[in-house]
């Protein structure tokens, strides 16, 4: 007689699995997650993105180290969703197992709920699937969705940007969750210790609060990135409008030490580095020449460091 626990799921570790949740965020189980629109937007306009978190994962696994991992996925997610300045309204997450352990998963949901705190948003629901089949263990994947709001008539796209508009870059907490994979090779090759891999576990960090912040303060962005993977040279284009680009000084900032023995212990090009690695900064804003200092003084105030790292031209 074959059951679905002698094919590798477990049931019953499942719906205890849902009933820890339960204890944690009361407001899942259900079917769906509602949530009903602010009500002081006039036309608002909602704003979604997903992300994951890669193979930052094995590393995690490896250190045996699952209860920041959740606030990586988060932060992928939000901090795309900030881009055009909208305000995070809710997360879904989604996590993939070869077998349930509780223990481990618990850890990544108490990453995301810390996440979803930091960014001001509710955990609105998720799915979690044992699926022996396609993962080994308790190997898991995650995958997680945002959304957010924001009013029609103050969406950041970058049409305002203009020749001497200056980039402010905010720093980094670490490598965040891009160029794992290179990383990964270099712990396999004992080019880089434990207690590297524990540096290189430091959560992404969340924007969410100081942009809000300096957005609600200033309001003179124009325009906005997330350093993910492809690091600046990939992503500061995408916020910047045709007929433009950024002139970034990379001698403007100061580069985390764990940067230098990455590149170092690897042999990695300088320009490889700066396609694969955020090196130090991990969101940037494009505000006027003369709203930089107010700027750098919000973002600060909010102890994240920042810096002028370049300025918009003509191509």
């Amino acid at each position: 007689m074959m059951d679905y626990k002698s094919s590798g799921v477990d049931i019953e570790a499942g719906n205890a699995f849902v009933d820890s949740i339960k204890k944690k965020v009361p407001t899942i189980g259900g079917f769906n997650g509602m949530m009903r629109v602010p009500d002081n937007y006039q036309e608002p306009v909602l704003v979604s993105g997903t992300d994951g978190v890669g193979t930052k994962l094995n590393m995690a696994r490896l250190a045996k180290k699952h209860d920041t991992i959740g606030i990586d996925l988060v932060a992928m997610c939000v901090n795309d969703v900030i881009t055009c300045g909208a305000d995070p309204l809710y997360f879904l997450d989604y996590i993939a197992t070869g077998k349930l352990d509780q223990e481990i998963l618990n850890g990544v949901l108490d990453g995301i709920i810390r996440g979803c705190d930091i960014s001001g948003m509710q955990l609105l629901g998720g799915e979690t699937a044992e699926m022996p089949m396609m993962y080994e263990g308790t190997k898991y994947d995650l995958a997680g969705f945002c959304t957010g709001i924001v009013e029609e008539k103050n969406i950041i796209d970058g049409r305002g940007i203009k020749p001497t508009d200056k980039v402010i870059g905010l720093a980094s907490s670490g490598l965040h969750s891009n160029g794992y994979s290179l990383l990964n090779d270099l712990i396999r090759l004992d080019k880089l210790s434990y207690d590297d891999m524990l540096e290189l576990l430091t959560p992404t960090t969340i924007y969410a609060p100081v942009i809000k912040k300096l957005l609600g303060e200033m309001g003179m962005v124009y325009g906005m990135a997330h350093i993910t993977g492809g690091g600046i040279p990939e992503n500061l284009p995408r916020c910047i409008p045709d007929g433009m680009k950024a002139r970034v000084d990379y001698n403007s900032w100061r580069m985390p030490e764990i940067f230098s023995k990455v590149m170092l212990v690897g042999e990695i090009p300088e320009e490889e580095m700066k396609r694969v690695f955020n090196l130090g900064i991990g969101y940037c804003v494009v505000v006027p020449d003369n709203c930089v200092d107010d700027s750098m003084d919000i973002i600060k105030s909010q102890n994240i460091d920042c810096w002028t790292i370049g300025e918009i031209v003509l191509e």
